[in-house]
């Protein structure tokens, strides 16, 4: 499986639009089967994350935690 380094918002919302495509799902098909909404994903694909999301992965990389998202495939 592909190894992806997501060290903030921005990386996992590239990660989950690269994925969602490569699966072929819709923004729209991607929401209504995750039970959020289609807001709520394009924000996300675009690294409108959270603030916390941010404020976690900047704690984890002083503790030398690398957070990796590894994709079926």
């Amino acid at each position: 499986m592909p190894e992806t380094r997501v060290t903030n918002a921005r990386d996992l919302g590239a990660l989950i639009r690269s994925v969602r495509k490569e699966q072929g799902f819709t923004q729209a098909e991607l929401a209504e089967g995750s039970g959020v909404g289609i807001t709520f994903v394009s924000k996300l694909e675009r690294g409108k994350g959270s603030s916390e999301f941010d404020k976690v992965t900047q704690v984890a990389r002083m503790l030398g935690i690398d957070l990796f998202a590894r994709t079926r495939g």
